[in-house]
């Protein structure tokens, strides 16, 4: 096999490395499993992704983490949909059809250049206190593809501020059997309705800069808790800010699903060996 496409992607961002990378392989037809898996933890972020040809989409994609395939992400299918229309593996259109482990999802691009995903159907249980974590109202279990405990803090700075116990939230995520755990507060800047931040220990990612799933996640714990009037059913959410990002989420809840989208720059441009 010879050079493959590849890309990294900034995601949730129109400035170069103000949001989160994704490592796009293009093309990976003639990649295993195993191959793909070996990739994915080489390129050591968050997610990397392999566009592969789909006899039902428009694409088909596969998802990994450093340890492990995911059904769907948020950041890695908006990222991942820029690579393709960038390269040209699918053709520039209004509305593209993405087939992947969570099944076929529609994504559309807005006049402003941004890339949405609808994302699958959110079911919702409730979930355990949160250990290390100031007292939180209610606490839902939201699984998406990825599954996240959702929790509001009181006040965007506390949000801000909290330092969590990382080990103690690794093993509360392995017996919960959970991605991780997503915090939000109601924003107190003029440019987002809503702050967010996302902690994934146990899978090997201390802080998610900007987390797709996790802000579909608060949106479907907005919806589930009747809170949503408070934010509107379209808002901004930002996240990142304890990284030194400054990711944009633009989320809308409608009847027939929650979508969550935003704008994608590619930061690396080139071919990967797999010789």
């Amino acid at each position: 096999m010879g050079p493959l496409r590849f890309k990294q992607v900034d995601v949730f961002t129109s400035r170069p490395f103000f949001g989160n990378p994704v490592a796009v392989v293009i093309g990976a037809e003639g990649l295993d499993t195993e191959a793909m898996q070996r990739i994915a933890c080489w390129t050591n972020l968050s997610e990397t992704t392999f566009l592969l040809k789909s006899e039902v989409a428009d694409y088909r994609l596969r998802i990994f983490t450093p340890a492990q395939e995911l059904p769907f992400a948020g950041h890695p299918t908006v990222g991942s949909a820029h690579a393709a229309i960038e390269q040209g593996f699918v053709q520039r259109k209004p509305t593209l059809r993405q087939e992947c482990g969570a099944g076929v999802l529609d994504l559309a691009l807005d006049a402003d250049g941004r890339i949405f995903v609808k994302g699958p159907p959110a079911r919702i249980a409730r979930a355990p206190e949160i250990p290390g974590i100031p007292a939180l109202g209610e606490r839902l279990r939201i699984d998406v593809g990825p599954v996240w405990i959702v929790g509001e803090v009181s006040d965007a700075r506390t949000l801000a501020d909290l330092v969590p116990d990382m080990a103690a939230l690794a093993r509360y995520s392995l017996k919960e059997e959970v991605s991780g755990v997503t915090l939000f507060a109601k924003s107190d800047d003029c440019v987002s309705a809503i702050h967010v931040r996302s902690f994934a220990p146990a899978h090997g990612i201390p802080e998610d800069p900007v987390c797709g799933s996790g802000n579909l996640s608060v949106a479907a714990f907005l919806k589930e808790t009747n809170a949503l009037e408070r934010y509107g059913r379209r808002y901004i959410a930002r996240q990142g800010a304890a990284l030194g990002r400054d990711g944009r989420v633009h989320v809308t809840v409608d009847e027939d699903g929650i979508r969550i989208g935003g704008h994608a720059v590619t930061c690396v441009d080139g071919t990967l060996k797999v010789d």
